[in-house]
């Protein structure tokens, strides 16, 4: 059966249900620190304490539970949609082979291996992995599964926002980290069909910013891609991805973080709330500390932080960096 172009809250609610016993809810935590600074009311979604250290494993779940056991599965990723493929196929039985890039976090490549599946380093970057997922599946039969662009991986990690309205029913502003934009387009649906008010507000790192280009253009078109903290969103994305047209529909704003600013957020959430979170989970974060997203004052705020996987060497490059005066 052909999959809907867009998925529906419905497919999202559908997908909340598909998954439990996967993907296990996660806690959402008041921010004193930001409260303060920001004079609204903020809270923070810690989708970094899930069992992969990331959001991903949603998406993967939901499109996994929809296959026949018998599935050869192939995805691509930076690491952390690979995990939640991996996590899932083990729990459920599925075979799956996962391209990432060679240069990929090692934290990452390391609890990849330790699942039994199939991994392939190839290429130094995002890009060069999807070609080589996408080239197997064709040659081999395999089923893809994007970490993007699939109405099914939208609707998964639409579960997150469905978790967050369980516990706040008045939100006003989200905060959420854009890569590919699978999280944003599963989590605006979810947020507009609950508030068409809600302003859904995605961040990206300046060094790769295919979607912020797609966005103020209205096409997709290859960017440059530059090294970034922020591995999990980086690279460019599909032409023909749905993401594109549901990000043009429910994102309110888009903005752009600088490496400093990412570095930055990550130290001081560990600073301030003892948390370590991956350069990706922290765009949001430092649009928020960089004061780059306004009339925030006696607003309730939720910033989405969705994962953790990053190395030791990272982190003490981070507090190398001098804090802003």
């Amino acid at each position: 059966m052909k999959q809907p172009l867009f998925p529906t809250p419905a497919d999202i609610l559908a997908a909340h249900r598909r998954i439990a016993g996967i993907v296990q809810p996660t806690p959402l935590e008041i921010s004193r620190p930001l409260c303060a600074l920001t004079g609204a009311e903020v809270w923070l979604k810690l989708e970094l304490a899930q069992v992969t250290g990331s959001f991903k494993i949603r998406g993967a779940a939901n499109a996994l539970r929809q296959l026949p056991a018998t599935t050869h599965v192939v995805a691509c990723s930076a690491g952390n949609h690979a995990l939640g493929i991996a996590h899932t196929a083990a729990m459920i039985g599925t075979t799956a082979t996962l391209v990432v890039p060679a240069t990929a976090s090692p934290a990452k490549i390391a609890a990849l291996r330790r699942y039994p599946v199939e991994v392939v380093l190839h290429g130094t970057g995002y890009d060069a992995a999807e070609a080589e997922a996408l080239r197997m599946a064709a040659e081999y039969g395999w089923h893809f599964i994007s970490p993007y662009n699939d109405p099914l991986v939208i609707a998964g990690q639409g579960t997150l926002a469905v978790e967050i309205w369980q516990t706040l029913a008045d939100i006003d502003v989200i905060v959420v980290a854009v890569g590919g934009g699978g999280l944003a387009s599963g989590v605006g649906l979810w947020a507009k069909a609950m508030n068409p008010r809600v302003r859904v507000i995605g961040v990206q790192a300046a060094a790769s910013a295919a979607m912020t280009a797609a966005l103020r253009t209205g096409r997709v078109a290859p960017v440059a891609d530059e090294p970034t903290l922020a591995d999990g969103l980086a690279g460019n994305i599909a032409t023909d991805t749905i993401t594109l047209p549901i990000l043009q529909q429910v994102l309110d704003e888009m903005l752009l973080v600088d490496e400093p600013a990412i570095a930055r957020a990550m130290r001081w959430l560990i600073e301030e709330h003892h948390l370590i979170a991956e350069g990706s989970a922290a765009v949001p974060l430092a649009a928020l500390l960089e004061q780059q997203i306004s009339d925030l004052a006696g607003q309730r705020v939720v910033v989405l932080l969705c994962g953790r996987n990053v190395t030791a060497a990272t982190l003490q490059q981070i507090f190398a960096i001098p804090s802003k005066d």
